[in-house]
């Protein structure tokens, strides 16, 4: 058995842990250390700031989930300053190996080595997740994360993408609406500019403009409680709507990757866990015109695993997905 270090750099966090490796599997996942990445200069800083909280010397092989692209000699985060440098990680952080996979890409290796209890159903038939086919990832957080898993008999293979800067289509009038809003502040308005922490505040005052109504809330956490408590119409209507735009667009995905099944996962796939079976959810995500009825055949879960950005970006190593070697 070895043990790694494992990361999760968000735009908002940064997550570090060990992890135990035996037989190419994940076997343990240690406690959590979270920072946040504004209080940082650099993941560098991060990474000793994590070595002085564990008081321990700091592994030589390290996994780390990245919300960005990964590929190329600079990596730079999609809602984070912060990039990294792969050629100079050997030198500056003391590693002899790591992995770097985006952070949707982690979470589907998470899906790969995850047992059935790390889900809690949302809609569609009740039963687990296939053991061929794919199966679609998607989950709003700081933006909106989408990968696809592949799996086979004797393997599987994680495709990462940046499905949630797709345009986002409007399906009634009141979202042409709040496109139009949107259109004012954004030269060109992805699903992400609703479906997302950010997304929440985007659509509440898309609909607060539209009603001319007043409306008070500014700051995100606020709102999000508002919004799941019902404590304000406004901010309840915006979360509705905001449900109803992640049914469709999880749908779309689904569709487009040739998904059997689809994993809800971002920090805040996890918070609407309750909210969602009782929402337009399943609705939009199986209005597909002629294929409604294979939409509604497809099970959709939440993945309940406190870190599963830590456990699949150490899964991705474990694995042996594209892990770099010092002095290869």
């Amino acid at each position: 058995m070895r043990v790694i270090a494992t990361a999760d750099v968000g735009g908002t966090h940064a997550r570090f842990a060990l992890a135990a490796i035996d037989d190419c599997q994940v076997v343990d996942l240690g406690e959590p250390v979270t920072v946040k990445t504004g209080e940082f200069a650099s993941f560098q800083h991060a990474w000793q700031e994590f070595g002085r909280r564990i008081e321990q010397p700091l592994p030589k092989e390290l996994a780390i989930a990245f919300a960005g692209p990964v590929g190329g000699d600079v990596l730079k985060l999609t809602n984070n300053p912060w990039v990294i440098r792969p050629a100079l990680m050997f030198e500056r952080l003391g590693v002899e190996r790591f992995v770097i996979v985006n952070d949707f890409a982690a979470i589907a290796h998470a899906v790969a080595g995850l047992d059935a209890s790390a889900y809690r159903h949302v809609c569609g038939p009740e039963r687990g997740l296939p053991d061929t086919g794919v199966i679609t990832i998607v989950g709003p957080g700081t933006g909106l994360g989408v990968a696809s898993l592949l799996k086979r008999a004797g393997g599987y293979e994680v495709i990462a993408t940046e499905g949630g800067h797709v345009d986002f289509a409007p399906l009634d009038s009141l979202e042409d609406g709040i496109l139009q809003h949107l259109r004012e502040n954004f030269r060109r308005v992805s699903v992400e500019r609703l479906v997302s922490g950010r997304g929440l505040l985007n659509i509440y005052e898309a609909l607060g403009t539209m009603e001319k109504r007043q409306f008070t809330l500014r700051d995100e956490k606020d709102l999000w409680t508002a919004a799941l408590s019902g404590s304000d119409t406004l901010a309840s209507a915006a979360l509705d709507r905001l449900c109803l735009t992640f049914g469709a667009a999880a749908g779309d995905f689904a569709l487009a990757q040739g998904g059997h099944a689809v994993v809800l996962a971002g920090g805040l796939g996890l918070r609407l866990v309750d909210y969602l079976p009782k929402s337009g959810f399943r609705d939009r995500f199986i209005a597909k015109g002629r294929f409604e009825r294979m939409m509604d055949e497809m099970p959709v879960k939440v993945i309940t695993h406190p870190q599963p950005g830590l456990f699949g970006a150490a899964e991705a190593f474990a694995s042996g997905h594209g892990v770099i070697e010092a002095n290869a």
